[in-house]
């Protein structure tokens, strides 16, 4: 059997990555992941301050082109080089790393159902659904602890180009979804169907 393709969709703090880690736990090796986030355009040409004015919560701050072009590299078989994304720069960084095809590769991102071409190519489509205000805590937490944002930049982007970019592109996303996911990977019950989807498609029932 070929490669399954996986779309895991949802706003920022849904549990997209919760879910995707718990799957990737699950099936070790036999599960690839790809994060639209490292497919974020690079300007290396702004300073520090213009960059972090940018929106990135809208579909053109993603080089979507490309992950097309290397999902469709690994559906044949070929190892391509994912661009590595630095969060604290707000930029792409020098480093690649190396994807090799896997029985089942996870795209994972908050805007990859906006993108037709991207869309096409994905088996399942998952869409986790979180409530807003848990989902803006949730950001707030990870933003500042894990990317070093101060708490003021973090609520000022939510308010100016996250929230109305999630109504605007990511929540109208939500109609292409074949499973809607309350919670992320706190659902056991969609979870544990996910799996059983998974392993049906890694055992070529």
């Amino acid at each position: 059997m070929g490669m399954m393709i996986i779309g895991i969709a949802g706003g920022t703090g849904s549990g997209k990555t919760t879910l995707t880690r718990k799957l990737k736990e699950t099936f070790g090796d036999d599960v690839g992941v790809l994060y639209h986030d490292n497919y974020y355009k690079a300007h290396h040409g702004m300073t520090y301050e213009q960059r972090a004015a940018l929106n990135y919560d809208h579909p053109d701050a993603f080089d979507t082109a490309r992950m097309v072009s290397d999902l469709r590299r690994l559906q044949a078989g070929e190892t391509i080089q994912c661009p590595v994304y630095d969060y604290s720069i707000h930029d792409r960084s020098d480093r690649t790393v190396e994807v090799a095809p896997t029985k089942v590769l996870i795209v994972e991102g908050i805007l990859i159902f906006a993108d037709k071409a991207l869309r096409e190519l994905m088996d399942v489509k998952i869409f986790v659904d979180t409530d807003a205000d848990v989902r803006i805590l949730r950001r707030i937490v990870r933003d500042v602890k894990e990317r070093g944002r101060s708490l003021d930049s973090v609520i000022g982007q939510y308010l100016d180009t996250v929230k109305p970019m999630h109504e605007q592109f990511v929540q109208p996303s939500r109609q292409y979804a074949d499973l809607v996911v309350l919670e992320g990977g706190r659902n056991l019950v969609a979870l544990d169907m996910i799996v059983q989807r998974i392993r049906s498609h890694i055992q070529g029932e």
